[in-house]
């Protein structure tokens, strides 16, 4: 498998820009298009917590709307160990990536297919 130690360093960056005030749980991501272009992301809290959104999405929806339609890899980093996507942000992948999609975690590698085998489809 490609070497994405680079992608752990820039979802690092990422981090440093979370709004975590509720949970103090930090989260960055940095998501590669196959472009080669790295779109950044980090979790965004709310006070009406069902309102809040987790860094995974944050750059998918960066890299959506600014034309991003493939992409490769996205690597996670939080303050404590291995931060797992929750299964809102894997379907998200879901809609966009193969199931071949890599999820780098800091101690940690998947594919989305390992994380999702079951994605929901139409």
């Amino acid at each position: 498998m490609k070497d994405y130690t680079f992608l752990i360093d820039k979802a690092k960056e990422a981090k440093k820009f979370s709004y975590a005030p509720y949970s103090n749980f930090n989260v960055g991501a940095a998501l590669l298009a196959s472009s080669g272009k790295v779109y950044f992301g980090c979790n965004v809290e709310n006070s009406s917590y069902g309102l809040t959104i987790c860094a995974e999405r944050v750059a998918f929806f960066k890299a959506i709307s600014d034309g991003e339609r493939e992409f490769e890899a996205i690597a996670i980093v939080s303050d404590g160990d291995d931060c797992m996507p929750c299964g809102a942000c894997r379907q998200i992948m879901a809609e966009f990536c193969s199931p071949d999609f890599v999820v780098v975690l800091e101690n940690k590698t998947f594919t989305l297919g390992e994380l999702l085998p079951h994605a929901f489809e139409l």
